[in-house]
């Protein structure tokens, strides 16, 4: 399927995290790159085949009422997903952003994020 997704509809692909064996169900998480009619091309073949598609930012939560906007995620933060602002110090995420790459998680003292997968 990657090298389908490459060739066929030029696009870079990042595998941001993967689960998958033989004969079961598995999760794969893709960070995909290229024209927006080559990406909805390819996320049409991939559900053609029997892959379910669906956002990163539906898996990943950020519990605003546990973040007490001490900012220890923010410079942790690779993408920005996380940020603040300086006027009033109060911690923001932008789920858009979020690579799911759980750098925040091990810093935040009170767990105001989580990765559902």
């Amino acid at each position: 399927m990657i090298s389908k997704l490459v060739r066929d509809y030029d696009l870079t692909v990042n595998i941001l995290r993967a689960r998958v064996t033989p004969r079961e169900e598995g999760r794969l998480v893709l960070e995909m790159e290229g024209k927006r009619s080559a990406l909805e091309a390819g996320l049409n073949y991939v559900r053609e085949i029997g892959v379910d598609v669906q956002p990163l930012a539906q898996d990943v939560k950020w519990y605003e009422d546990r973040c007490t906007h001490c900012t220890a995620c923010i410079a942790i933060c690779p993408p920005k997903a996380l940020d603040v602002d300086r006027r009033d110090m109060k911690v923001s995420f932008y789920r858009d952003k979020c690579i799911a790459c759980e750098l925040c998680i091990p810093v935040c003292p009170y767990q105001a994020m989580e990765i559902l997968f």
